[in-house]
This record gives structure tokens, sequence and C-alpha cells, in this order.
């Protein structure tokens, strides 16, 4: 029996330098990912009212 994934890639941007964007497939909270060379940080994605985004579940990721 294969485990699910905690994360999935919903998008990406760039090779060694860019984004993804990531949700939790526990609670739907979607993450920034940017990495630039070895170096790379990772924050809640949120709203204009500084709310977490929040993707209905389940969540598929990106082909």
């Amino acid at each position: 029996m294969a485990k699910e994934k905690r994360f999935v890639s919903i998008l990406s941007e760039g090779i060694f330098s860019g984004a993804q964007i990531l949700v939790d497939t526990m609670t739907g909270v979607n993450y920034l990912f940017v990495q630039s060379g070895n170096a790379g940080g990772m924050t809640v994605l949120v709203d204009r009212e500084g709310k977490p985004i929040i993707s209905p579940l389940p969540i598929r990721e990106e082909d």
C-alpha cells in the first residue's frame, strides 16, 4: 500500500531558481516555496485580509 504524500505541488516555475506552490493534503493550506541556488524559503500564502489560502480537499497534483 503506497503512502499518500503530505505535500503536493500545484504550480512550479523555474528549475535552478524558481518558485513552487505546495498544498498540505491534510489541511488544504497553500505554501510558497522559493529557491535560488543553495538557498530557499517557505511561507504560508495569505489573502488580502491576511488569512491563509486554503484549497478544497482532495488536492490534485500538478501534471
